[in-house]
């Protein structure tokens, strides 16, 4: 188990240094001159020289690209903001928890009720509680984020004024955004779990069981739910996955201050250390959780552990 575990872990690292390269590589081709962003059109050539040589864009891409990484994975330093003047690391920190405080209960309303949702349509196949299920699933997975958000606002804050339309100044700021991130997951994962329970409920052992007389319930709790998990667990992670590298989309119309509005503003500003350090922290975020997933599988399914073991003997 250990041996997977530290596969798991290089391959993460992999990952995140690719990513970081590529975002790297598109921000230092994209068309424009991030000096003359900052300083302004009437800067003169000198000056933008030494903006230039302050920001460090006036170097080589080999050179630009070996410093971002060795600050990156050496030092874990993204480097100070152009447009604001503070460190990276630093304003994620406090804007991370505002992204977490959206993300979080999303990923746990998504979880909860849409696996309900979907064992509930599994378990009443074929009638018009199953077909409403799912069409109501279909609309939510097809519907934009964004489209979502401002029909919300439009009903909840300006038509009935239930909840504010955007800020952090209370709680109930943080609701219309949750249940806007949660919508899509709850219907994805609602048609996962009806497929996983479509197909679990068709084993020989299920039938073994209600031929003994056992209570449905039971069965469902007992025998369906537990070896229904596995791709119930990779709809999860995905949905985390998409939650939080979709937090730019709904904290931009929400006007939440976390890390995705955080990386839109560094996008339209040409503020490379803010995008990049974004990027890679999606990377990161993304890595982990993938991780915890294939985790999540070895210890529900005894042949990952078993082939890790036979590896192990081998050796």
């Amino acid at each position: 188990m250990g041996r997977y575990i530290l596969k798991r872990l290089l391959t993460m690292v992999i990952i995140m240094v690719c990513a970081a390269i590529v975002v790297f590589t598109f921000m230092y081709l994209a068309p424009g001159d991030p000096a003359r962003l900052q300083l302004g059109l009437d800067a003169t050539e000198e000056a933008l020289q030494a903006k230039r040589s302050e920001m460090g864009i006036d170097r080589s891409y080999i050179e630009q690209l070996a410093s971002f990484l060795y600050k990156t994975f050496i030092r874990f330093d993204f480097g100070d903001s152009w447009t604001y003047g503070v460190p990276v690391m630093a304003e994620m920190g406090v804007r991370l928890k505002r992204t977490l405080l959206i993300g979080l209960p999303a990923m746990f309303l998504s979880v909860t009720i849409g696996t309900l949702l979907g064992i509930y349509a599994a378990i009443h196949k074929g009638s018009w509680k199953d077909s409403l299920t799912m069409v109501i699933a279909m609309i939510f997975i097809s519907a934009p984020n964004f489209w979502v958000a401002l029909m919300l606002i439009l009903l909840f804050c300006l038509k009935l004024g239930w909840l504010p339309a955007y800020g952090i100044d209370s709680w109930t700021c943080y609701i219309l955004p949750i249940v806007c991130s949660a919508l899509p997951g709850i219907a994805i994962n609602a048609r996962q779990a009806r497929s996983a329970m479509l197909e679990v409920i068709r084993a020989d052992y299920i039938t073994t069981a209600r031929a003994k007389g056992q209570k449905f319930g039971v069965i469902v709790r007992k025998h369906m739910l537990p070896n229904a998990l596995m791709p119930i667990i990779t709809g999860v992670a995905g949905g985390l996955c998409g939650i939080v590298a979709g937090s730019p989309v709904i904290e931009s119309v929400f006007s939440i201050p976390g890390i995705g509005a955080y990386m839109l503003s560094g996008v339209n500003l040409r503020d490379q250390p803010v995008v990049r350090g974004c990027v890679v922290f999606f990377a990161l975020f993304t890595s982990l959780t993938i991780l915890i997933m294939d985790l999540c599988y070895a210890f529900l399914d005894p042949r990952i552990k078993a082939q890790y073991s036979r590896e192990k003997k081998v050796d």
